[in-house]
């Protein structure tokens, strides 16, 4: 039995004679141009549901535009970046574009592999989601493409930004503790190892608000950060490391939720309870954190108003490529839950 033929494609053609219209105001209704009536508009949306027409991606890049906007993660199993995607899908929700994925995988040649195949196939926007690449290459993708940079420090005169004050979340959990009783409070952060990128880096902000925060609590000869990475074995291991000092301390705050669940982890193979004896608080909010086995103590740095922000600047770059550059920095918000409490007696 022979397969059968694959089904024509439906074309611009076939939606003017179904709509009995001409092909040039199919095409006006496309692209939303003027000189199309309401009543013409709704003739030609009619016959494109009824015909299953979907433009040709390929030759709107021949035009010049694709409608395809590109969104680099740098870790799809961290918890807190799918919050970020929703605001930046639902901006786009009334829009033609559609958003494509790409792996960042936490390092530059990776970023750099994604964000040039997004470059070669013609997309029309780039969002770069907590990207670790150097400023030069971020500039030279947003030379190429309309970009919006997520979750970097700083300023560009080629890209936007949109961040969380993380020196303000940082200083918020620790007041949170220190307010609660706590002395010993200590920090595990993300090992940057660029220091060209210190200033930047979110996970370097928490870092160095943890320490104006304790020196300003009257707390420095209490500081202790352990360094690993923002994954939940990272959390564990640096919790392990922490629980295992001659003193260890009796709160933990985690540059982020998915750590936080590494910290967990370790206080209860360590038959130690949270927060009887040691209170844990991460950074995030993500949804898990709500929920009620876990009930995590969280920074809430808004995600989906992140992603809201970024979709709208990268529409406004894209529609004027020669504006000035705009940076968005977001106020954080304390979230306490039953990870902390006063310390043990």
């Amino acid at each position: 039995m022979e397969p059968p033929a694959p089904r024509r494609r439906v074309t611009i053609v076939d939606v003017a004679r179904h709509a009995q219209v001409s092909t040039t105001a199919v095409s006006k209704v496309l692209r939303n141009a003027y000189g199309a009536s309401p009543e013409m508009h709704a003739k030609v949306r009619r016959a494109i549901d009824e015909l299953g027409y979907r433009p040709h991606a390929g030759a709107r890049g021949l035009r010049g535009q694709t409608y395809t906007i590109g969104v680099m993660l740098p870790d799809i199993r961290n918890p807190f970046f799918p919050e970020i995607l929703d605001g930046i899908t639902a901006t786009l929700e009334g829009t033609e574009y559609q958003v494509f994925l790409g792996p960042g995988c936490n390092g530059e040649k990776a970023e750099a592999r994604v964000t040039e195949a997004m470059i070669d196939r013609g997309m029309d926007g780039i969002i770069m989601i907590a990207p670790v690449s150097s400023r030069a290459h971020l500039e030279h993708v947003a030379s190429s493409v309309p970009t919006v940079v997520v979750g970097r420090h700083g300023s560009s005169p080629v890209y936007d930004t949109v961040a969380d004050d993380d020196i303000e979340g940082a200083s918020l959990v620790v007041g949170h503790l220190a307010g609660l009783g706590h002395r010993r409070i200590a920090h595990i952060e993300h090992r940057e190892t660029d220091p060209t990128r210190l200033a930047e880096m979110p996970n370097a902000r928490r870092a160095d608000g943890y320490r104006q925060a304790m020196r300003a609590h009257g707390l420095a000869e209490w500081i202790d950060v352990v360094s690993t990475s923002y994954t939940q074995e990272g959390g564990y291991q640096g919790a392990k490391e922490l629980l295992d000092r001659p003193h260890p301390p009796t709160a933990v705050f985690a540059g982020a939720d998915v750590v936080a669940m590494g910290v967990l982890e370790a206080v209860a193979e360590a038959g130690l309870s949270v927060p009887g004896d040691v209170s844990v608080a991460g950074y995030d909010n993500t949804t898990f954190a709500a929920l009620g086995p876990i009930s995590l103590t969280s920074v809430d740095q808004a995600g989906y108003e992140i992603g809201r922000n970024a979709a709208r600047l990268l529409l406004d770059r894209m529609a004027d490529r020669q504006r000035p550059p705009v940076r968005i920095k977001l106020s954080p918000a304390l979230v306490p839950r039953r990870t902390t409490a006063p310390p043990p007696e």
